[in-house]
């Protein structure tokens, strides 16, 4: 179904937010509560494209980032991870970086609490987006957020269209945050544009949903929803169902459904990042949707037990040991 051109030099290339994750260390308290946070890497992009490096795909990042400590902060972690930042800009504009900080009151009881005033992911320009990066990928991972403001949104839209234009694979994440739209029907709009341009799309039932919601539906069903968008030309529609595992529908007319696997949760963010970094990876290796299903079930569950997002995404081996062991019990 999708054909990865294996002369270019790069893997994945992510575009769209980079920020800081403050992850609060005093857990099952409220935040009112809370005095100490650990700081991390984090921006849905961001994670997936660490998620992909740390599987030993070849990725780089096209971003921008504030000129001050946290920006150099992000900055060097991506490099560190030999993820290429050669197009990750520094904003000289006077931005910041977006701030997130975590809520965990309890494994399912958790929260974020964003600051995204004057960020400067989201003055990323059309003129950052360079034809001859893009074209050196394999890959491209749009992020949803990238979309919420200008110019960001149109330099994530040109960079889709260089993408189509030189082979290179489309795969947007929807990444809804309420906070950073004007309302969900702009969200519905925004996305849409993408996701009609896109081979792969990533997404919860509920995000998929904003798309059917601005066309006035209320009651369409995962088939429904893969339907529209498998006719406009995708591949892959992946629909992520939380707990209760994902669905994969084919542009071939397959239908995979994928469980999760158990685990200590500490919190239910960086699991859908975790998923989509190693789903990225099988499908980019080769292996069957099933099997992509898997790795990304099991990336999951490792992420959801740890108190990191970045910093916890697993290794192939990680990965292959929650799969054996589970499998195993299965039987």
């Amino acid at each position: 179904m999708l054909s990865f051109d294996a002369a270019r030099p790069l893997d994945l290339i992510a575009l769209g937010r980079l920020c800081i994750d403050l992850n609060a260390n005093e857990i099952h308290r409220p935040m009112e509560e809370t005095t100490t946070f650990t700081k991390y890497v984090g921006g849905s992009p961001a994670n997936i494209c660490i998620a992909a490096a740390r599987l030993g795909l070849k990725t780089g990042f096209i971003g921008r980032v504030s000129d001050d400590q946290h920006g150099r902060f992000i900055q060097g972690y991506l490099e560190k991870r030999a993820i290429d930042t050669s197009n990750v800009i520094v904003d000289r504009s006077g931005s910041v970086t977006g701030l997130a900080f975590t809520e965990i009151k309890s494994p399912t009881d958790c929260s974020i609490l964003m600051y995204r005033d004057n960020v400067a992911d989201l003055k990323l320009e059309p003129a950052d987006i360079r034809e001859a990066y893009i074209a050196r990928a394999k890959a491209i991972l749009i992020s949803g957020t990238a979309l919420a403001k200008s110019p960001s949104r149109e330099a994530a839209l040109k960079a889709v269209e260089l993408a189509r234009l030189n082979g290179v694979v489309v795969m947007f994440d929807i990444d809804y945050r309420a906070y950073t739209w004007n309302s969900t029907e702009e969200a519905g709009i925004y996305a849409s544009l993408i996701a009609e341009k896109s081979d792969v799309i990533f997404g919860g039932r509920d995000e998929f949903m904003l798309m059917e919601h601005m066309l006035g539906r209320s009651d369409t069903t995962d088939e429904q929803i893969a339907e529209r968008w498998l006719h406009k030309g995708t591949q892959l529609v992946v629909i992520k169902h939380g707990g209760d595992g994902s669905v994969v529908y084919t542009s071939s007319g397959e239908r995979h459904t994928g469980r999760i696997y158990p685990a200590k949760v500490v919190k239910t963010f960086g699991a859908g990042d975790s998923y989509a970094g190693a789903f990225i990876y099988g499908l980019m290796n080769g292996q069957p949707i099933p099997v992509c299903q898997q790795w990304g079930a099991a990336a999951a569950s490792i992420v959801v037990a740890s108190h990191s997002c970045s910093d916890a995404m697993p290794s192939f081996e990680q990965i292959a040991a929650v799969v054996s062991e589970h499998e195993a019990e299965r039987a």
